[in-house]
């Protein structure tokens, strides 16, 4: 039985990836899902605004007192490794890298062109096998159309890897107007993967207090159709590789995906809600189902249901998505 699976021209044992969460952030983490089976891990985010954060508060702290005395020009002194509030993030990527066998994938959150190319020159000096561009911007002013929103979105793929030799991949947002062609022109910006998708956390309102609230709600497995649908639809239909990430709880998410095209599943909340020792218990689920199915490798069932073995698949949508709503009878009708 082989599980062996390819992502980003990486070699992988399998195809179920620890996606960036707080169970990423430390060595210690990582090294926990190595062991549990991981086959790579994606660390936690790098945010460019955390960055100017810490940046501003290491400014302000090593100026108090500036030229106040005449013995000191300030009362902290400088940190001679200090850079750019990015120091701790870097390290603990130097450090995972040289200490896992298995691929460490830095996760990059900027907001600026120059935060873009400078962080993911730092993450490949680090040793990331690969940067997966989490691109999380809201576009709320009516000026700006969709065109120029994926303008921005390709430029910066462009940029990145205009700057950097290792693998990109990008974390999309599932709400451009068309997505396959959205997906087939990151590719010719030199994508390499694509994560469908990324989980927009919108705030809520507490009545009580009329105040704006935010939470974190974990995913479950009602969130994989949408990422399921298009997983079939660009499977063999764009050059680069393809990973799930929503929805993931069991093996049995991670088989729908592979079937679908996917080449590995990333998962997360699953992770947190159960422990990391869930990784195994999915791998081995994965290669339980293959067996009894009659499958000897994950590469054997990747993309038998993808889209391209359906004739005009927008009319066969067109049919299910009819076929759904007027055929559904409600069970409580009269009470």
């Amino acid at each position: 039985m082989s599980l062996v699976t390819r992502y980003l021209g990486l070699q992988l044992a399998h195809p179920i990836v620890a996606a960036a969460s707080p169970l990423t952030a430390t060595l210690d983490g990582m090294r926990r899902l190595e062991d549990a089976g991981a086959a790579a891990v994606v660390m936690s985010s790098l945010y460019e605004e955390q960055i100017r954060a810490e940046d501003t508060a290491y400014a302000l702290y090593t100026e108090h007192g500036s030229n106040s005395q005449a013995e000191a020009d300030s009362y902290f002194p400088e940190v001679p490794d200090y850079d750019s509030g990015v120091s701790g993030h870097l390290e603990t990527i130097r450090r995972a890298s040289d200490a896992l066998d298995i691929p460490v994938i830095a996760s990059l959150n900027g907001t600026t062109a120059e935060g873009w190319i400078e962080h993911a020159r730092a993450l490949e000096q680090a040793g990331a096998a690969a940067i997966e561009l989490n691109v999380y911007s809201v576009p709320i002013d009516p000026a700006v159309s969709g065109a120029e929103v994926e303008r921005r979105t390709l430029e910066i793929v462009r940029q990145v890897k205009a700057t950097v030799r290792i693998p990109v991949t990008i974390k999309l947002a599932p709400y451009f107007s068309s997505m396959p062609h959205m997906a087939a022109e990151l590719v010719r910006a030199g994508a390499g993967g694509l994560v469908l998708f990324n989980r927009y956390y919108a705030p809520d309102l507490d009545l009580a207090s009329l105040q704006v609230t935010r939470s974190l709600p974990l995913s479950t497995a009602a969130e994989l159709p949408l990422t399921l649908v298009w997983i079939a639809l660009l499977s063999r239909r764009v050059a680069c590789s393809l990973a799930a990430s929503r929805g993931v709880e069991t093996h049995v998410e991670v088989v729908k995906y592979l079937l679908v095209g996917a080449d590995v599943v990333m998962t997360a909340s699953a992770l947190l809600r159960n422990g990391v020792q869930h990784m195994a218990a999915m791998r081995e689920g994965l290669e339980r189902w293959l067996g009894e199915s009659g499958f000897d490798s994950v590469d054997a069932i990747r993309g038998l249901k993808d889209a391209t073995h359906v004739e005009q698949v927008d009319a066969l949508l067109r049919a299910q998505y009819v076929a759904a709503l007027t055929e559904y009878v409600p069970t409580n009708l009269g009470q």
